[in-house]
């Protein structure tokens, strides 16, 4: 009965995963195939017609580069300040000697039950003068309750006899942070990090009410415009005429998907044991 159990449990787990993973492998052999092939709806298992005319002519729209920089600088960028900004904050929290600290901690949780509302938020960045400027991508997620609490918890759980011998020996609290407890939160923070350049690098709403700037253009931006825009068909005509290769409008949306969620998908399986080493251990006391 065991093993009958165990075989289900496999196979309907097997097929959970090629439910997740196959729209993901549909739109990467699309992407590789002949576009006309495509179109037709000949497209199995393997790329039919196997090309490399649609990555072309992604790599020839305009401002894909430049919105490729802007996305991988705030993924960078934030996540880096995001992690700082939360760990400090948390590490603070910990102290009994922080005034305020249990009121601060109140209304932190209470915001991630009660949000201001985009009105209140456009008002607050046009008085900050954030409108159109990179840094509105990066400075309102500086502190995140839900990562705060993570690691405020993770810490918590590290013995304080560390602290304590650090402080015989004359360590102030920076010391302490930055030598012990944070080298100590590595898993927790990679965690964090995670979650945070995967916010980063698939966010569009920021762009889209704050930035009017074409330059500051976010790569998620620049495919959500590509796919409501004519902008596409006009690419393909483009690259039909210098290829003699028919580009069709929807295996170039495929293309520029792949580019958009591709890094991102790469990157992510390297970090995946810190992922559950983290939430597992950041979940343990609340």
């Amino acid at each position: 009965m065991e093993n009958i159990f165990t075989v289900g449990n496999y196979f309907i787990m097997i097929v959970f995963a090629f439910i997740t993973f196959f729209p993901f492998y549909y739109i990467i052999i699309y992407s590789l195939s002949d576009p006309s092939a495509a179109q037709n709806g000949l497209i199995t298992l393997w790329p039919k017609g196997f090309t490399l005319i649609n990555y072309q002519s992604v790599f020839k729209v305009e401002y894909l580069a430049n919105a490729t920089l802007v996305t991988l600088t705030r993924t960078v960028l934030g996540t880096i300040l995001t992690l700082m900004g939360c760990s400090l904050f948390a590490y603070g929290l910990t102290k009994s000697i922080l005034p305020f600290r249990k009121t601060m901690y109140r209304l932190l949780i209470i915001s991630m039950y009660i949000s201001s509302g985009l009105i209140p938020m456009y008002l607050l960045i046009t008085m900050l003068h954030l409108k159109n400027n990179f840094l509105v991508y990066v400075i309102p997620s500086i502190i995140a309750p839900f990562f705060l609490i993570l690691i405020k918890t993770y810490i918590e759980q590290l013995p304080p006899a560390l602290e304590e011998a650090a402080m015989v020996e004359g360590a102030g609290y920076f010391a302490i942070f930055f030598k012990i407890v944070l080298p100590l939160c590595l898993p927790i923070m990679a965690t964090i990090a995670i979650f945070q350049a995967v916010n980063h690098w698939n966010s569009w709403m920021d762009n889209l009410f704050f930035v009017t700037d074409s330059r500051l253009l976010t790569l998620q931006m620049l495919l959500l415009n590509l796919i409501k825009s004519h902008t596409v068909s006009a690419t393909a005509a483009a690259t039909n005429e210098l290829s003699g290769i028919k580009v069709t409008p929807n295996s170039i949306r495929m293309t520029i998907t792949i580019v958009a969620t591709l890094p991102i998908m790469i990157v992510y399986p390297f970090l995946q044991r810190f992922f559950i080493k983290g939430i597992m251990l950041g979940a343990v006391k609340g």
